[in-house]
């Protein structure tokens, strides 16, 4: 049986490129006056500067509601059919004034200053702040091999983003794990508190945050991210004097969970009103820098597919909402009370699109779908090579968008990745280094791709 699905697959590619489907001409011609509007009116990346001089979005902010209210002002505006706010509870957690290192013991290097910044749910420390000799460590296992050397001591997690991947995804899921899970390992062993070399692909000193993760059943100890450079200097500095001594202050807290909002807005389809496509990303950010590529950029590209819509007076066969999910940086509530309104409707979810990787380049969609809907998908290429996307491969889609179940399929929109790294969760990430061709291509991108999937189903 196997075999058989294999050989007719064989030959359904076979076919498609011997003879290939015959392009929709008014389709062809809509996804071209769409790109061709997107680069010129230039609309979404003036919002997206709206966006971004509001500041970062952490969930429980006072900017956060700022910008729900700012985007829901904007969908109403923009004459979409239906707009609303979704309730969610979301984290509470602030960073606070004080993020201080400084070295406290040592012949050469006291009182020299380390560039930090505490993780996303990190506890706090008293006015005194925390001290700890520094052990450095590469993994996990080398963590474990050190033992009882650990106790009392602040971990030094020393792991940079693989260098050598050509992917940048790919080397930051590598590295990862000792940000978020690196107290917890760091507490088993009686540490004190944790510093971990940041993970991005620029070789600046600005520090990258992110969350991370306790247990009940362990100490919860201080950890924090360092500058790159500040990490090659303390790799250096430990190696002359093995006992050099650290003292960390940081003034974040942990609040109640608080009420905030999903944002979203619709173009109700023409006659198939009940069959949805949604389109969106994340609406919160971290504190620092003001989110403009992770993930405001995904968001107002979200918002403009339909504006597209609105401008060229067309309705689409099927519906197309934008949801701008609150909350994936942290426990992604947001994603997870939408999908359970989604399970609970009677409209059905056809497809689901995510932008959440910046806003470069267009270069293709990862789509979670079987092999069938995969190849069928194919014949979609020349309407979006229009936008500069090259392929559709099979792929994980999206935090948020994956929690929607019984979808015929997920796509993540994946523009090119060699500078996102840079940018990611850090003051780095601002409006400035966000271009506006390759922002307004992204938007033509989508909105093409709910364009097709709207008029000729899925």
């Amino acid at each position: 049986m196997k075999l058989t699905l294999f050989f007719i697959q064989i030959i359904f590619l076979f076919h498609n490129s011997i003879f290939p489907q015959k392009l929709d001409t008014e389709l062809y011609e809509l996804s071209k006056r769409i790109v061709r509007n997107s680069l010129l009116d230039m609309k979404g990346y003036e919002w997206l500067r709206e966006l971004c001089e509001i500041g970062p979005r952490l969930t429980g902010s006072e900017n956060s509601y700022r910008a729900i209210h700012w985007a829901k002002r904007k969908m109403e505006e923009a004459g979409f059919d239906t707009v609303w706010l979704q309730p969610v509870m979301v984290p509470n957690w602030k960073r606070g004034d004080l993020e201080e290192a400084t070295i406290v013991k040592s012949k050469k290097y006291k009182g020299r200053k380390l560039n930090i910044t505490a993780f996303g749910g990190s506890v706090g420390t008293d006015e005194k702040g925390i001290n700890g000799e520094i052990i450095s460590v590469k993994d996990f296992n080398e963590l474990k091999s050190k033992g009882e050397l650990v106790k009392g001591k602040i971990v030094f997690f020393n792991r940079q983003l693989d260098f050598g991947e050509v992917e940048p995804f790919s080397g930051y899921g590598k590295a990862v794990d000792q940000r978020s899970r690196g107290a917890i390992e760091a507490a088993k062993f009686g540490a004190v508190g944790v510093i971990v070399r940041s993970i991005t692909t620029k070789h600046d000193n600005v520090p990258h945050t992110g969350v991370m993760y306790y247990v009940d059943s362990l100490p919860k100890i201080p950890s924090v991210a360092v500058g790159y450079q500040d990490a090659d200097f303390l790799m250096k500095a430990i190696e002359e004097e093995p006992d050099l001594m650290v003292n960390i202050k940081l003034s974040c807290q942990t609040f109640d969970d608080t009420l905030s909002y999903n944002v979203i807005g619709e173009i109700r389809g023409r006659e198939f009103p009940d069959e949805v496509i949604v389109v969106g990303g994340h609406f919160d950010s971290w504190d620092k820098g003001c989110g403009a590529h992770d993930d405001g950029a995904g968001c107002v590209q979200s918002m403009e597919v339909l504006d597209l819509f609105k401008r060229m007076n067309y309705q689409p066969k099927r519906t197309i909402r934008c949801v701008l999910f609150i909350d994936e940086e942290q426990r992604q509530t947001g994603a997870i009370e939408y999908a359970k309104f989604a399970s609970q409707s009677e409209q059905k979810h056809i497809a689901a699109i995510e932008s959440d990787r910046g806003a470069f380049t267009p270069r293709g969609f990862y789509v979670d779908t079987d092999s069938a809907t995969l190849n069928y998908l194919q014949s979609f290429l020349p309407y979006l090579n229009l936008a500069k996307i090259d392929w559709i491969r099979k792929g994980g889609s999206g935090v948020d968008v994956s929690k929607i179940k019984n979808t015929k399929a997920l796509f993540g929109y994946v523009p090119d990745s060699q500078r996102y790294m840079d940018v990611h969760h850090s003051e780095n990430d601002i409006f400035e280094m966000v271009h506006p061709r390759e922002f307004q291509l992204g938007s033509a991108a989508m909105a093409i791709l709910c364009l097709l999937i709207s008029e000729l189903g899925i």
